[in-house]
């Protein structure tokens, strides 16, 4: 009965955290750019009290074996970088990325964070940041005598200004794209960092060699489905459940043998 218990417990340990994740992608449903996580469940170590394939006999061998599980861990959470559905907005400095590929953005110690998350504003300097105030790479500044703002698909920014009709470029939005993006670190603020796993950017322009088109007027939502993670939790909360009963089952046991003999 002793085992039982400890199994049980890394059941409950395991659907807590599972549970942790569900709950996190329900309280980013609303979040710009979001993507879901779902965590990853792996068996333990086994105790083997009869080794499959041994010898039975000289001649024969154990077709089956004996082996004890020692319960579950969650050993990763892995991000889903499914596209979000796509929503209008009126305003010009609202992009997504309709496709593969990441806005790219300076962090305060200079190094390239990723997102996207396409809601920008501009400084006092003129230039387009992100909420946080970080700017966008490469770095755009709009002139304060600017009438019109335009993001092209493939990243081209034009402006035009009062008594001259004619469009001037003022600089190309690039994005990134990554081989293996689940490998990206999240670290908040809708932002991602490079890591081992997801290997060295590769940087071009929107809409050409795979890579998704820039859309202006437009922000990218959050990937979760509110549906999907309600019937995860159902399960998670059931399979929580069920380790809570495995456990009042060897106690009750446990109980039994304490009283009766």
């Amino acid at each position: 009965m002793l085992p039982a218990l400890w199994v049980s417990k890394t059941g409950l340990a395991a659907q807590d955290m599972n549970l942790t994740t569900i709950s996190n992608n329900l309280a980013n449903v609303s979040t710009t750019g979001f993507k879901k996580d779902r965590a990853e469940f792996q068996d333990l170590l086994y105790q083997t009290r009869r080794q499959p394939g041994a010898q039975s006999t000289q001649d024969s061998q154990l077709p089956s074996g004996l082996q004890l599980g020692t319960g579950v861990r969650i050993v990763g959470t892995q991000k889903n970088f499914t596209e979000g559905s796509l929503q209008t907005t009126d305003q010009p400095l609202d992009m997504a990325v309709n496709g593969h590929g990441f806005f790219q953005i300076t962090q305060p110690d200079g190094t390239i964070a990723y997102t996207r998350d396409g809601t920008f504003h501009l400084n006092s300097d003129g230039q387009i940041v992100t909420s946080q105030g970080l700017a966008l790479q490469p770095a755009i500044v709009v002139p304060a005598e600017a009438q019109t703002f335009t993001v092209g698909t493939d990243g081209t920014v034009s402006i035009t200004t009062a008594g001259n009709a004619a469009s001037q470029v003022i600089g190309n939005i690039q994005t990134a794209d990554f081989v293996n993006s689940t490998g990206l670190q999240a670290i908040g603020s809708n932002l991602f960092l490079e890591t081992a796993a997801s290997g060295a950017p590769n940087v071009g322009t929107p809409g050409l060699n795979g890579f998704g088109t820039v859309l202006q007027n437009t922000l990218e939502n959050s990937n979760v489905s509110t549906v999907e993670e309600l019937v995860n939790m159902i399960t998670t909360q059931r399979a929580y459940e069920m380790n809570s009963k495995v456990i009042s089952t060897a106690d009750a046991m446990l109980g039994f043998v304490t009283q009766n003999l």
